[in-house]
C-alpha cells in the first residue's frame, strides 16, 4: 500500500469514528481478496473500501472501484460472515473517498456505493 493509501485509510477511520461507527476490522484478507474496512453501525455491518487521490486527473476515486473489484469486495464479505459465523444482519456496501489537497483532507462518504 502507497503512503496516501495508508494516510487515506486512518483518515477514513477517524470519520467513521467520529460518526460512531465501531471498527471491527481493518486490511481484512481472506483467501478471496482483500477489505479495507468492516465496521458496524446501528444494526449494519459496513463493508468500507477506501480509495484516496491527490486530484482528479485519473478520474475521481470511486472510478476505481470497477466491477471486478466490486465482485472480490462481496466475495471476500461472504467469506467472512462464514468464518466469523455472523448471520441475519444488514450489510451495506461504502465507499469513502479521501481528497488530499495540501495538507489537508477531504472525506467523501458514499453510503450504498454498490
Amino acid at each position: 500500500m502507497n503512503r496516501l493509501g495508508k494516510i487515506g485509510e486512518d483518515v477514513a477511520v477517524k470519520y467513521l469514528e467520529k460518526m460512531k461507527y465501531k471498527i471491527l476490522k481493518r486490511n481484512y484478507r481472506n483467501r478471496r481478496g482483500e477489505i479495507d474496512i468492516i465496521a458496524y453501525f446501528d444494526t449494519t455491518i459496513v463493508i468500507v473500501e477506501v480509495k484516496a487521490r491527490r486530484n482528479d486527473k485519473y478520474g475521481y476515486p470511486i472510478d476505481a472501484v470497477n466491477g471486478i473489484k466490486v465482485k472480490k469486495i462481496k466475495e471476500c464479505t461472504k467469506y467472512y460472515l462464514y468464518k466469523e459465523k455472523i448471520k441475519f444482519s444488514e450489510i451495506r456496501f461504502d465507499v469513502i473517498e479521501i481528497y488530499q489537497i495540501k495538507e489537508h483532507y477531504v472525506v467523501n462518504h458514499i453510503k450504498n456505493a454498490f
